[in-house]
Protein backbone atom coordinates (compact mmCIF):
# COMPACT_ATOMS: atom_id res chain seq x y z
CA UNK A 1 0.00 0.00 0.00
CA UNK A 2 1.68 3.82 -0.84
CA UNK A 3 0.34 7.27 0.12
CA UNK A 4 -0.54 9.54 -1.98
CA UNK A 5 -1.48 12.80 0.36
CA UNK A 6 -1.63 12.85 4.25
CA UNK A 7 -5.21 12.67 5.86
CA UNK A 8 -4.43 15.76 8.17
CA UNK A 9 -7.60 15.87 10.41
CA UNK A 10 -8.25 11.96 10.21
CA UNK A 11 -4.39 10.93 11.39
CA UNK A 12 -5.12 14.25 14.20
CA UNK A 13 -8.21 12.67 15.12
CA UNK A 14 -6.86 9.34 15.45
CA UNK A 15 -4.13 11.11 17.75
CA UNK A 16 -6.40 13.00 19.95
CA UNK A 17 -8.89 9.76 20.66
CA UNK A 18 -5.81 8.38 22.06
CA UNK A 19 -4.62 11.51 23.98
CA UNK A 20 -8.20 11.60 26.13
CA UNK A 21 -7.41 8.83 28.09
CA UNK A 22 -4.62 10.55 29.25
CA UNK A 23 -6.58 14.14 29.36
CA UNK A 24 -4.94 14.79 33.25
CA UNK A 25 -1.72 14.40 31.96
CA UNK A 26 -1.81 16.69 29.42
CA UNK A 27 -3.42 19.15 31.65
CA UNK A 28 -0.60 19.15 34.44
CA UNK A 29 2.21 19.25 31.44
CA UNK A 30 0.62 22.57 30.16
CA UNK A 31 0.61 24.24 33.50
CA UNK A 32 4.40 22.75 34.11
CA UNK A 33 5.29 24.35 30.68
CA UNK A 34 3.54 27.66 31.42
CA UNK A 35 5.61 27.97 34.50
CA UNK A 36 8.79 27.00 33.02
CA UNK A 37 8.52 29.27 30.47
CA UNK A 38 7.02 32.17 32.87
CA UNK A 39 10.33 31.86 35.18
CA UNK A 40 12.67 32.76 31.73
CA UNK A 41 11.38 36.06 31.73
CA UNK A 42 11.23 36.18 35.57
CA UNK A 43 15.29 35.49 35.29
CA UNK A 44 15.59 38.27 32.01
CA UNK A 45 13.43 40.72 34.32
CA UNK A 46 15.65 39.92 37.68
CA UNK A 47 18.72 40.80 35.51
CA UNK A 48 17.54 44.61 34.27
CA UNK A 49 16.97 45.23 38.04
CA UNK A 50 20.67 44.12 38.55
CA UNK A 51 22.20 46.30 35.70
CA UNK A 52 19.85 48.95 36.43
CA UNK A 53 20.74 49.36 40.29
CA UNK A 54 23.79 48.98 39.07
CA UNK A 55 24.11 51.72 37.19
CA UNK A 56 23.03 53.75 40.06
CA UNK A 57 25.35 52.25 42.19
CA UNK A 58 28.27 53.16 40.25
CA UNK A 59 26.60 56.42 39.23
CA UNK A 60 26.86 57.22 43.23
CA UNK A 61 23.08 57.39 43.36
CA UNK A 62 22.62 54.94 45.57
CA UNK A 63 24.75 53.96 48.63
CA UNK A 64 26.68 50.13 48.95
CA UNK A 65 23.91 49.06 51.89
CA UNK A 66 20.83 49.74 49.50
CA UNK A 67 22.67 48.08 46.50
CA UNK A 68 23.61 44.99 49.36
CA UNK A 69 19.91 44.74 49.74
CA UNK A 70 18.74 44.31 46.35
CA UNK A 71 21.92 41.96 45.73
CA UNK A 72 20.04 39.99 48.78
CA UNK A 73 17.17 39.81 47.45
CA UNK A 74 17.56 39.34 43.93
CA UNK A 75 19.57 36.14 44.72
CA UNK A 76 16.54 34.85 46.72
CA UNK A 77 14.13 35.45 44.43
CA UNK A 78 16.42 33.57 41.84
CA UNK A 79 16.85 31.02 44.18
CA UNK A 80 13.07 30.40 44.99
CA UNK A 81 12.17 30.36 40.82
CA UNK A 82 15.03 28.09 39.99
CA UNK A 83 14.48 25.78 42.34
CA UNK A 84 10.61 25.60 41.99
CA UNK A 85 11.89 24.52 38.23
CA UNK A 86 13.90 22.07 38.76
CA UNK A 87 10.95 20.61 40.49
CA UNK A 88 8.25 21.33 37.93
CA UNK A 89 10.99 20.12 35.35
CA UNK A 90 11.03 16.39 37.17
CA UNK A 91 7.36 16.77 37.53
CA UNK A 92 7.29 17.56 33.77
CA UNK A 93 9.29 14.88 32.68
CA UNK A 94 7.77 12.88 35.05
CA UNK A 95 4.30 12.80 33.65
CA UNK A 96 5.70 13.02 29.60
CA UNK A 97 7.03 9.89 30.42
CA UNK A 98 4.10 7.97 31.60
CA UNK A 99 1.93 9.99 28.56
CA UNK A 100 4.13 8.73 25.91
CA UNK A 101 4.67 5.23 26.55
CA UNK A 102 0.59 4.67 27.29
CA UNK A 103 0.21 6.07 23.96
CA UNK A 104 2.55 4.61 22.07
CA UNK A 105 1.33 1.13 23.89
CA UNK A 106 -2.44 2.17 22.95
CA UNK A 107 -1.44 3.44 19.15
CA UNK A 108 0.44 -0.39 19.14
CA UNK A 109 -2.36 -2.55 20.39
CA UNK A 110 -4.40 -0.76 18.34
CA UNK A 111 -3.68 -1.05 14.99
CA UNK A 112 -2.06 -4.99 15.37
CA UNK A 113 -5.54 -6.12 16.62
CA UNK A 114 -6.77 -4.61 13.83
CA UNK A 115 -4.18 -5.94 11.50
CA UNK A 116 -3.84 -9.28 13.03
CA UNK A 117 -7.82 -9.62 12.16
CA UNK A 118 -7.81 -8.36 8.57
CA UNK A 119 -8.60 -11.14 6.10
CA UNK A 120 -6.03 -13.80 4.60
CA UNK A 121 -6.18 -11.81 1.23
CA UNK A 122 -4.84 -8.58 3.01
CA UNK A 123 -1.51 -10.51 4.49
CA UNK A 124 -1.20 -12.27 1.46
CA UNK A 125 -1.06 -9.30 -0.41
CA UNK A 126 1.15 -7.16 2.33
CA UNK A 127 4.82 -7.90 3.09
CA UNK A 128 5.19 -8.74 6.66
CA UNK A 129 8.42 -6.17 6.68
CA UNK A 130 6.96 -3.72 5.70
CA UNK A 131 3.88 -4.05 8.40
CA UNK A 132 6.45 -4.53 11.26
CA UNK A 133 8.45 -0.94 10.07
CA UNK A 134 4.78 0.98 9.73
CA UNK A 135 3.87 -0.69 12.72
CA UNK A 136 6.94 0.48 14.98
CA UNK A 137 7.32 3.81 12.89
CA UNK A 138 4.10 4.43 13.50
CA UNK A 139 4.38 4.21 17.50
CA UNK A 140 7.14 6.29 17.38
CA UNK A 141 5.64 8.85 15.69
CA UNK A 142 3.26 9.31 18.69
CA UNK A 143 6.31 10.00 20.49
CA UNK A 144 7.16 12.44 18.42
CA UNK A 145 4.03 14.27 18.13
CA UNK A 146 3.72 14.48 21.68
CA UNK A 147 6.92 15.77 21.95
CA UNK A 148 6.21 18.61 19.21
CA UNK A 149 3.24 19.75 21.67
CA UNK A 150 5.30 19.33 24.68
CA UNK A 151 8.91 20.75 23.59
CA UNK A 152 8.37 22.36 20.28
CA UNK A 153 4.68 24.16 20.06
CA UNK A 154 3.12 25.34 23.71
CA UNK A 155 7.14 26.60 24.53
CA UNK A 156 6.95 28.90 22.04
CA UNK A 157 3.05 29.77 22.48
CA UNK A 158 3.62 30.68 26.08
CA UNK A 159 7.25 32.45 25.67
CA UNK A 160 5.72 34.46 22.96
CA UNK A 161 2.82 35.57 24.94
CA UNK A 162 5.06 36.32 27.71
CA UNK A 163 7.71 37.79 25.68
CA UNK A 164 5.33 40.28 23.89
CA UNK A 165 3.59 41.32 26.72
CA UNK A 166 7.28 42.14 28.54
CA UNK A 167 8.18 43.94 25.14
CA UNK A 168 4.60 46.11 24.69
CA UNK A 169 5.09 47.10 28.30
CA UNK A 170 8.60 48.90 27.65
CA UNK A 171 8.32 49.45 23.75
CA UNK A 172 5.52 48.76 21.83
CA UNK A 173 7.71 49.16 18.42
CA UNK A 174 10.18 46.47 19.46
CA UNK A 175 7.05 44.53 20.35
CA UNK A 176 5.41 44.57 16.69
CA UNK A 177 9.00 44.19 15.29
CA UNK A 178 9.37 40.58 17.88
CA UNK A 179 5.79 39.30 16.13
CA UNK A 180 6.65 40.09 12.69
CA UNK A 181 9.76 38.01 12.99
CA UNK A 182 8.27 35.13 14.96
CA UNK A 183 5.53 35.08 11.76
CA UNK A 184 7.55 35.52 9.26
CA UNK A 185 10.12 32.77 10.45
CA UNK A 186 7.05 30.03 11.17
CA UNK A 187 5.40 31.12 7.77
CA UNK A 188 8.69 30.53 5.99
CA UNK A 189 9.47 26.98 7.97
CA UNK A 190 6.13 25.93 7.65
CA UNK A 191 5.81 26.46 3.86
CA UNK A 192 9.15 24.61 3.19
CA UNK A 193 7.55 21.92 5.10
CA UNK A 194 4.57 22.10 3.41
CA UNK A 195 6.86 21.59 -0.13
CA UNK A 196 8.52 18.84 1.48
CA UNK A 197 5.49 16.65 2.33
CA UNK A 198 5.29 14.70 -1.07
CA UNK A 199 9.30 13.90 -0.86
CA UNK A 200 8.74 12.81 2.66
CA UNK A 201 6.07 10.32 1.49
CA UNK A 202 8.04 9.05 -1.09
CA UNK A 203 11.03 8.12 1.17
CA UNK A 204 8.75 6.81 3.38
CA UNK A 205 7.31 4.28 1.30
CA UNK A 206 11.32 3.60 -0.37
CA UNK A 207 12.04 2.52 3.16
CA UNK A 208 9.20 0.34 3.38
CA UNK A 209 9.55 -1.56 0.35
CA UNK A 210 13.30 -1.81 1.56
CA UNK A 211 12.71 -3.13 4.48
CA UNK A 212 9.64 -5.55 3.52
CA UNK A 213 12.12 -6.92 0.70
CA UNK A 214 15.03 -7.19 3.18
CA UNK A 215 12.65 -9.29 5.43
CA UNK A 216 11.76 -11.38 2.11
CA UNK A 217 15.53 -11.89 1.24
CA UNK A 218 16.33 -13.21 4.89
CA UNK A 219 12.83 -15.35 5.23
CA UNK A 220 13.93 -17.51 2.02
CA UNK A 221 18.08 -17.16 2.63
CA UNK A 222 17.30 -21.22 2.53
CA UNK A 223 16.68 -20.63 -1.31
CA UNK A 224 18.72 -18.03 -2.11
CA UNK A 225 22.01 -19.95 -0.80
CA UNK A 226 20.74 -23.46 -1.85
CA UNK A 227 20.77 -22.05 -5.66
CA UNK A 228 23.86 -19.85 -4.72
CA UNK A 229 21.88 -16.58 -5.76
CA UNK A 230 23.79 -14.69 -3.05
CA UNK A 231 25.46 -12.61 -5.90
CA UNK A 232 22.58 -12.04 -7.69
CA UNK A 233 20.41 -10.75 -4.33
CA UNK A 234 23.15 -8.30 -3.35
CA UNK A 235 22.79 -6.65 -6.88
CA UNK A 236 19.09 -6.45 -6.49
CA UNK A 237 19.55 -5.08 -3.13
CA UNK A 238 21.69 -2.44 -4.29
CA UNK A 239 19.54 -0.81 -6.62
CA UNK A 240 16.52 -0.88 -4.09
CA UNK A 241 19.41 0.54 -1.50
CA UNK A 242 20.23 3.02 -4.53
CA UNK A 243 16.64 4.20 -4.74
CA UNK A 244 16.08 4.82 -1.03
CA UNK A 245 19.27 6.85 -0.85
CA UNK A 246 18.10 8.78 -3.65
CA UNK A 247 14.82 9.21 -2.20
CA UNK A 248 16.34 10.54 1.01
CA UNK A 249 18.15 13.12 -0.58
CA UNK A 250 15.60 14.46 -2.25
CA UNK A 251 13.71 15.11 0.67
CA UNK A 252 16.54 15.87 3.15
CA UNK A 253 17.73 18.74 -0.01
CA UNK A 254 14.59 21.05 1.27
CA UNK A 255 16.51 21.35 4.45
CA UNK A 256 19.18 23.94 2.82
CA UNK A 257 16.56 26.15 1.84
CA UNK A 258 15.22 25.88 5.38
CA UNK A 259 18.31 26.45 7.21
CA UNK A 260 19.45 29.28 5.42
CA UNK A 261 16.53 31.37 5.31
CA UNK A 262 15.63 31.35 8.78
CA UNK A 263 19.57 32.10 9.29
CA UNK A 264 18.26 35.60 7.39
CA UNK A 265 14.94 36.22 8.77
CA UNK A 266 16.58 36.25 12.51
CA UNK A 267 19.85 38.47 11.40
CA UNK A 268 17.73 40.81 10.15
CA UNK A 269 15.08 40.89 13.14
CA UNK A 270 18.11 41.28 15.52
CA UNK A 271 18.93 44.34 14.03
CA UNK A 272 15.67 45.64 13.94
CA UNK A 273 14.63 44.79 16.78
CA UNK A 274 17.48 47.02 18.74
CA UNK A 275 16.77 50.30 16.39
CA UNK A 276 14.21 51.78 18.61
CA UNK A 277 15.51 50.62 22.14
CA UNK A 278 19.17 52.17 21.50
CA UNK A 279 17.22 55.55 20.20
CA UNK A 280 15.29 55.33 23.50
CA UNK A 281 18.58 54.98 25.44
CA UNK A 282 20.15 57.59 23.66
CA UNK A 283 17.17 60.36 24.05
CA UNK A 284 17.12 59.17 27.89
CA UNK A 285 14.14 57.68 27.49
CA UNK A 286 14.53 54.30 28.78
CA UNK A 287 17.22 52.54 31.24
CA UNK A 288 20.61 50.35 29.73
CA UNK A 289 18.79 47.58 32.23
CA UNK A 290 15.86 47.95 29.69
CA UNK A 291 18.03 47.73 26.47
CA UNK A 292 19.49 44.58 27.93
CA UNK A 293 16.01 43.03 28.55
CA UNK A 294 14.36 43.57 25.49
CA UNK A 295 17.33 42.00 23.97
CA UNK A 296 17.54 38.83 26.47
CA UNK A 297 13.75 38.44 26.06
CA UNK A 298 13.67 38.75 22.08
CA UNK A 299 16.73 36.20 22.69
CA UNK A 300 14.17 34.28 24.55
CA UNK A 301 12.05 33.05 21.47
CA UNK A 302 14.92 32.45 19.04
CA UNK A 303 15.54 28.87 20.99
CA UNK A 304 11.62 28.14 21.08
CA UNK A 305 11.57 29.48 17.44
CA UNK A 306 14.22 26.94 16.19
CA UNK A 307 12.47 24.46 18.13
CA UNK A 308 8.80 25.38 16.72
CA UNK A 309 10.17 25.04 13.36
CA UNK A 310 11.95 21.41 14.38
CA UNK A 311 9.00 20.56 15.45
CA UNK A 312 6.84 21.23 12.69
CA UNK A 313 9.58 19.16 10.32
CA UNK A 314 8.91 16.41 13.03
CA UNK A 315 5.10 17.49 12.40
CA UNK A 316 5.13 16.34 8.97
CA UNK A 317 7.34 13.64 9.78
CA UNK A 318 5.21 11.99 12.14
CA UNK A 319 1.96 12.61 9.59
CA UNK A 320 3.92 10.54 7.38
CA UNK A 321 4.30 8.37 9.11
CA UNK A 322 0.98 7.65 10.82
CA UNK A 323 -0.59 7.77 7.14
CA UNK A 324 1.23 4.63 6.36
CA UNK A 325 0.06 3.26 9.70
CA UNK A 326 -3.36 5.27 9.74
CA UNK A 327 -4.31 3.51 5.91
CA UNK A 328 -4.50 0.20 7.48
CA UNK A 329 -7.42 1.23 9.56
CA UNK A 330 -9.32 2.16 6.44
CA UNK A 331 -9.12 -1.29 5.51
CA UNK A 332 -12.33 -3.12 6.98
CA UNK A 333 -11.60 -7.13 7.16
CA UNK A 334 -14.00 -8.66 4.08
CA UNK A 335 -14.79 -11.50 6.13
CA UNK A 336 -17.13 -9.71 8.88
CA UNK A 337 -19.64 -11.34 11.56
CA UNK A 338 -23.31 -10.62 11.54
CA UNK A 339 -24.57 -8.83 14.44
CA UNK A 340 -24.57 -10.57 17.19
CA UNK A 341 -23.64 -13.65 15.80
CA UNK A 342 -23.34 -16.69 17.72
CA UNK A 343 -20.32 -18.89 19.12
CA UNK A 344 -19.95 -21.84 17.05
CA UNK A 345 -19.89 -25.49 19.06
CA UNK A 346 -19.45 -28.02 17.26
CA UNK A 347 -21.01 -31.23 18.64
CA UNK A 348 -20.83 -33.78 16.11
CA UNK A 349 -18.81 -32.72 13.40
CA UNK A 350 -20.96 -32.96 10.54
CA UNK A 351 -20.04 -31.26 7.25
CA UNK A 352 -22.14 -29.54 4.29
CA UNK A 353 -20.98 -28.17 1.27
CA UNK A 354 -24.36 -27.10 -0.47
CA UNK A 355 -23.80 -25.49 -4.39
CA UNK A 356 -20.99 -23.73 -3.16
CA UNK A 357 -19.30 -21.67 -5.86
CA UNK A 358 -15.83 -18.89 -5.58
CA UNK A 359 -14.08 -17.39 -7.83
CA UNK A 360 -10.65 -15.29 -6.52
CA UNK A 361 -10.14 -12.34 -8.02
CA UNK A 362 -13.20 -13.10 -10.69
CA UNK A 363 -10.71 -16.18 -11.35
CA UNK A 364 -13.42 -19.50 -10.79
CA UNK A 365 -12.38 -21.73 -8.43
CA UNK A 366 -15.47 -23.66 -7.33
CA UNK A 367 -18.31 -23.86 -9.29
CA UNK A 368 -21.41 -25.72 -7.48
CA UNK A 369 -19.28 -27.98 -5.09
CA UNK A 370 -21.56 -30.68 -3.33
CA UNK A 371 -20.25 -32.54 -1.03
CA UNK A 372 -21.31 -34.29 2.74
CA UNK A 373 -19.41 -35.58 5.33
CA UNK A 374 -20.85 -37.66 7.78
CA UNK A 375 -20.04 -37.80 11.42
CA UNK A 376 -16.34 -39.30 12.12
CA UNK A 377 -15.84 -39.92 8.58
CA UNK A 378 -12.66 -39.44 6.61
CA UNK A 379 -12.84 -38.08 3.22
CA UNK A 380 -10.18 -37.63 1.20
CA UNK A 381 -9.68 -34.91 -1.18
CA UNK A 382 -7.18 -35.55 -4.23
CA UNK A 383 -6.72 -34.37 -7.80
CA UNK A 384 -4.00 -32.53 -10.08
CA UNK A 385 -2.85 -28.85 -8.73
CA UNK A 386 -4.82 -26.12 -9.17
CA UNK A 387 -7.81 -28.73 -8.83
CA UNK A 388 -9.36 -26.64 -5.43
CA UNK A 389 -8.16 -28.86 -2.75
CA UNK A 390 -6.75 -26.63 -0.43
CA UNK A 391 -9.22 -23.46 -0.87
CA UNK A 392 -11.70 -26.29 0.37
CA UNK A 393 -10.39 -26.39 3.44
CA UNK A 394 -9.85 -22.01 3.63
CA UNK A 395 -13.58 -21.67 2.83
CA UNK A 396 -14.03 -24.13 5.80
CA UNK A 397 -11.61 -21.89 7.83
CA UNK A 398 -13.98 -19.14 6.18
CA UNK A 399 -10.59 -17.47 5.28
CA UNK A 400 -12.62 -16.35 2.13
CA UNK A 401 -16.30 -16.03 1.75
CA UNK A 402 -17.94 -17.91 -0.72
CA UNK A 403 -19.55 -16.48 -3.61
CA UNK A 404 -22.78 -18.69 -3.15
CA UNK A 405 -24.38 -21.80 -1.84
CA UNK A 406 -23.31 -22.49 1.93
CA UNK A 407 -21.31 -24.44 4.11
CA UNK A 408 -22.75 -26.06 7.32
CA UNK A 409 -21.31 -27.51 10.39
CA UNK A 410 -23.72 -29.97 12.34
CA UNK A 411 -26.62 -27.64 10.65
CA UNK A 412 -25.33 -23.72 10.92
CA UNK A 413 -24.06 -21.60 8.53
CA UNK A 414 -20.49 -20.87 8.83
CA UNK A 415 -20.91 -17.90 7.47
CA UNK A 416 -23.70 -16.89 10.23
CA UNK A 417 -21.03 -17.68 13.48
CA UNK A 418 -18.52 -16.09 14.86
CA UNK A 419 -15.44 -16.88 12.81
CA UNK A 420 -12.55 -16.72 15.62
CA UNK A 421 -14.97 -19.15 16.93
CA UNK A 422 -15.54 -21.27 13.65
CA UNK A 423 -11.87 -21.10 13.59
CA UNK A 424 -11.56 -22.54 17.43
CA UNK A 425 -13.34 -25.44 16.90
CA UNK A 426 -11.47 -26.76 14.13
CA UNK A 427 -7.88 -28.47 14.54
CA UNK A 428 -5.60 -28.70 11.53
CA UNK A 429 -2.13 -30.64 10.83
CA UNK A 430 -1.08 -28.33 7.69
CA UNK A 431 2.13 -29.28 5.25
CA UNK A 432 4.58 -27.38 6.81
CA UNK A 433 4.09 -26.92 10.63
CA UNK A 434 4.97 -23.04 11.31
CA UNK A 435 6.33 -22.60 14.85
CA UNK A 436 6.82 -19.87 16.77
CA UNK A 437 10.21 -19.22 18.15
CA UNK A 438 9.73 -20.56 21.83
CA UNK A 439 9.78 -24.09 23.63
CA UNK A 440 8.80 -27.22 22.31
CA UNK A 441 5.97 -26.95 25.27
CA UNK A 442 4.52 -23.96 24.26
CA UNK A 443 4.17 -24.56 20.61
CA UNK A 444 2.38 -27.09 21.55
CA UNK A 445 0.44 -25.85 24.11
CA UNK A 446 -0.84 -22.87 22.06
CA UNK A 447 -3.65 -25.21 20.78
CA UNK A 448 -5.39 -24.62 23.97
CA UNK A 449 -3.63 -22.56 26.72
CA UNK A 450 -5.88 -23.68 29.50
CA UNK A 451 -4.22 -27.55 29.02
CA UNK A 452 -2.68 -28.99 32.16
CA UNK A 453 0.86 -30.16 32.18
CA UNK A 454 0.04 -33.62 32.24
CA UNK A 455 -2.16 -32.94 29.24
CA UNK A 456 0.18 -32.00 27.41
CA UNK A 457 2.79 -34.40 27.82
CA UNK A 458 0.28 -37.36 27.16
CA UNK A 459 0.05 -35.18 23.29
CA UNK A 460 3.56 -35.24 23.63
CA UNK A 461 3.86 -39.06 24.08
CA UNK A 462 1.08 -39.66 21.44
CA UNK A 463 3.03 -38.12 18.76
CA UNK A 464 5.89 -40.22 20.14
CA UNK A 465 7.91 -36.61 20.43
CA UNK A 466 9.16 -37.98 23.71
CA UNK A 467 11.79 -40.77 22.31
CA UNK A 468 13.18 -37.38 20.12
CA UNK A 469 13.09 -34.76 22.99
CA UNK A 470 15.06 -36.64 25.68
CA UNK A 471 18.41 -36.37 23.88
CA UNK A 472 17.39 -32.89 23.29
CA UNK A 473 19.76 -30.61 26.26
CA UNK A 474 16.89 -28.59 27.36
CA UNK A 475 13.98 -31.31 26.54
CA UNK A 476 10.35 -29.77 26.16
CA UNK A 477 11.99 -26.48 26.95
CA UNK A 478 14.47 -26.64 23.87
CA UNK A 479 13.55 -23.53 21.80
CA UNK A 480 13.04 -24.31 18.56
CA UNK A 481 13.88 -21.06 16.61
CA UNK A 482 12.10 -18.93 14.11
CA UNK A 483 9.73 -21.03 12.12
CA UNK A 484 10.68 -23.79 14.08
CA UNK A 485 14.16 -23.86 11.94
CA UNK A 486 16.05 -25.83 14.57
CA UNK A 487 14.12 -28.75 14.18
CA UNK A 488 14.00 -31.34 11.25
CA UNK A 489 10.54 -31.68 9.11
CA UNK A 490 9.80 -34.96 10.84
CA UNK A 491 10.00 -33.47 14.39
CA UNK A 492 8.06 -30.37 13.49
CA UNK A 493 5.25 -32.49 12.08
CA UNK A 494 5.26 -34.52 15.25
CA UNK A 495 4.80 -31.17 17.34
CA UNK A 496 2.06 -30.23 15.21
CA UNK A 497 0.51 -33.44 15.96
CA UNK A 498 0.75 -33.23 19.50
CA UNK A 499 -0.64 -29.63 18.88
CA UNK A 500 -3.82 -30.94 16.82
CA UNK A 501 -4.36 -33.95 19.48
CA UNK A 502 -3.96 -31.23 22.42
CA UNK A 503 -6.42 -29.07 20.90
CA UNK A 504 -9.20 -31.92 20.96
CA UNK A 505 -11.43 -31.06 18.16
CA UNK A 506 -14.40 -33.01 16.77
CA UNK A 507 -13.13 -31.54 13.15
CA UNK A 508 -9.72 -32.24 11.52
CA UNK A 509 -7.90 -30.83 8.78
CA UNK A 510 -4.29 -33.21 7.22
CA UNK A 511 -3.19 -31.06 4.32
CA UNK A 512 -0.68 -32.33 2.72
CA UNK A 513 0.73 -33.69 6.24
CA UNK A 514 3.31 -36.01 5.48
CA UNK A 515 4.51 -34.80 1.86
CA UNK A 516 7.59 -33.13 2.79
CA UNK A 517 8.96 -36.17 4.72
CA UNK A 518 10.91 -39.31 3.88
CA UNK A 519 9.24 -42.52 3.58
CA UNK A 520 10.78 -44.15 6.96
CA UNK A 521 9.53 -40.74 8.61
CA UNK A 522 6.24 -40.77 6.96
CA UNK A 523 5.04 -44.60 7.44
CA UNK A 524 5.57 -43.45 11.25
CA UNK A 525 3.81 -40.09 11.34
CA UNK A 526 0.83 -42.02 9.23
CA UNK A 527 0.62 -44.25 12.04
CA UNK A 528 0.07 -41.17 14.70
CA UNK A 529 -1.81 -39.50 12.21
CA UNK A 530 -4.63 -42.80 12.01
CA UNK A 531 -4.81 -43.11 15.72
CA UNK A 532 -5.26 -39.10 15.83
CA UNK A 533 -8.28 -39.13 13.29
CA UNK A 534 -10.07 -41.99 15.15
CA UNK A 535 -13.33 -40.44 16.60
CA UNK A 536 -13.20 -37.14 14.76
CA UNK A 537 -14.70 -35.87 11.04
CA UNK A 538 -11.09 -35.75 9.11
CA UNK A 539 -10.47 -33.96 5.90
CA UNK A 540 -7.48 -35.40 4.34
CA UNK A 541 -5.61 -33.56 1.26
CA UNK A 542 -3.30 -35.49 -0.07
CA UNK A 543 -0.63 -36.37 -3.32
CA UNK A 544 0.66 -39.59 -1.82
CA UNK A 545 -2.41 -42.01 -2.74
CA UNK A 546 -1.02 -44.55 -0.46
CA UNK A 547 -1.63 -42.49 2.67
CA UNK A 548 -5.90 -42.35 1.89
CA UNK A 549 -6.27 -45.61 1.20
CA UNK A 550 -8.31 -45.87 4.54
CA UNK A 551 -10.23 -42.99 3.54
CA UNK A 552 -14.26 -43.65 4.12
CA UNK A 553 -14.70 -41.53 0.92
CA UNK A 554 -12.05 -40.26 -1.76
CA UNK A 555 -12.59 -37.11 -3.62
CA UNK A 556 -11.35 -36.73 -6.74
CA UNK A 557 -11.57 -32.84 -7.55
CA UNK A 558 -10.23 -31.18 -11.15
CA UNK A 559 -10.45 -27.66 -12.63
CA UNK A 560 -13.04 -27.04 -9.30
CA UNK A 561 -15.05 -29.75 -9.82
CA UNK A 562 -16.15 -33.80 -8.39
CA UNK A 563 -15.54 -36.03 -11.30
CA UNK A 564 -15.29 -39.03 -9.12
CA UNK A 565 -16.12 -40.40 -5.33
CA UNK A 566 -15.91 -43.81 -3.74
CA UNK A 567 -13.49 -45.95 -1.65
CA UNK A 568 -9.99 -46.63 -3.02
CA UNK A 569 -10.96 -50.27 -4.34
CA UNK A 570 -13.82 -48.96 -6.11
CA UNK A 571 -12.12 -45.80 -7.79
CA UNK A 572 -8.98 -48.36 -9.00
CA UNK A 573 -11.37 -50.55 -10.76
CA UNK A 574 -13.35 -47.46 -12.49
CA UNK A 575 -11.33 -45.52 -15.22
CA UNK A 576 -10.56 -41.77 -14.65
CA UNK A 577 -7.76 -39.37 -13.03
CA UNK A 578 -7.73 -41.94 -9.45
CA UNK A 579 -6.87 -44.81 -11.70
CA UNK A 580 -4.40 -42.47 -13.50
CA UNK A 581 -2.83 -41.40 -10.59
CA UNK A 582 -2.74 -44.53 -9.11
CA UNK A 583 -0.90 -46.44 -11.66
CA UNK A 584 1.55 -43.69 -11.81
CA UNK A 585 2.47 -43.53 -7.86
CA UNK A 586 2.44 -47.64 -8.15
CA UNK A 587 4.97 -47.29 -10.54
CA UNK A 588 6.95 -45.26 -9.09
CA UNK A 589 6.44 -42.04 -11.33
CA UNK A 590 5.32 -40.04 -7.88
Amino acid sequence: MTNDKIHFKENLNIYFGLLRNYKWHAAGLVLFILYIEATFTIDRFLFKILIDEGTKFTAGTIEAASYTTTLFWLLIAYAIFAGLRGIVKWLHMHLLARLDSGLMRDLKRKYFNHILHLSTRFHTSNKTGSLISRLIRGSGAVERMTDVFVFNGLPLLFSFAVVVASLFYFDALSAIIACVVVFTFVTYSWFINKMQEPANLVANDQEDREKGTIADFFTNIDSIKYFGKEKRIKKIYSKISENTKRALVHNWDYFRWLDSGQTTILSIGTLLILISPVFKLLSGEITIGTVVFIYTVYSNLIGPMFSFVHGIRNFYRSMADFESLFQYGRVTNEIKDRKDAPQLNVKKGTISFENVTFKYHNRPILKNFTLEIPRNYKVALVGPSGAGKSTIVKLLYRLYDINDGRITIDGKDISKVRQESLRGELSIVPQECILFDDTIYNNIAFSRKRATREEIFRAIKFAQLDKIIKHFPHKEKTIVGERGVKLSGGEKQRVSIARALLANKKILVLDEATSALDSETEHEIQQDLERLMQGRTSIIIAHRLSTIMKADNIVVMDKGQIVQQGTHNELIRKPGIYKKLWNLQKGGYV
